[in-house]
């Protein structure tokens, strides 16, 4: 497995293998956001496809509460392994290390994903990693249907924050730094 910082190309291969459907893409949108300097979107793969995503936004969760209990804390959000036969081998655990090693670069030592209070198993690897809760907050966002219509949601969740540790040898992804921040594949 490799994780790389997602290029334009990548977002195609993204929404094949990685949906979810919608009129626009969740991964076009992360990478615009990207683009703007406002995060950096994580891509894992694996075998040439993707498998797995998640997006550091530097500019921190937009709930005013997270942002009034912890300012300047990047936010990792959209986190996700696919297809779901992948999930709990390695491939979250290795995109979290990867968005904290970005935070360490930029000399950040605190990152604070939010997660939704439903999503026990979400929360699950964070714990592992030593992230605790710090504040519950209303997440309000909106997503786009097959036929154009926006939803929107709003999602009870909790702030888990956690030190940009640097992780033990056995716990760091095989991807060689330079990979995450180049596209060995050809796909900028």
């Amino acid at each position: 497995m490799e994780i790389t910082v997602c290029g334009a190309a990548d977002v195609a291969l993204l929404d094949r293998h990685i949906g979810p459907p919608g009129a626009t893409s969740c991964h076009a949108r992360r990478f615009a956001r990207q683009e703007r300097g406002e995060s950096t979107y994580l891509v894992a793969w694996r075998d040439g496809r993707p498998v797995g995503h998640a997006e550091v936004r530097w500019t921190g969760c937009d709930a005013p509460a997270v942002r009034a209990a912890r300012p300047g804390c990047p936010d990792i959000g959209g986190l996700g392994v696919r297809p779901e036969e992948l999930r709990s081998r390695g491939i979250g655990t290795a995109l979290v290390h990867a968005a904290e090693e970005l935070a360490r670069e930029r000399g950040i030592t605190v990152v604070g994903p939010g997660v939704a209070k439903d999503n026990p198993r979400a929360a699950a690897p964070y714990a592992r990693l030593g992230y605790r809760p710090l504040i519950d907050y209303v997440d309000r966002w909106s997503s786009e249907g097959t036929d154009g219509t926006t939803h929107e949601c709003v999602d009870p969740c909790s702030l888990l924050v956690g030190e940009s540790r640097r992780p033990a040898p056995a716990q760091r992804s095989t991807a060689p730094a330079q990979q995450m921040h180049g596209h060995p594949r050809g796909t900028q």
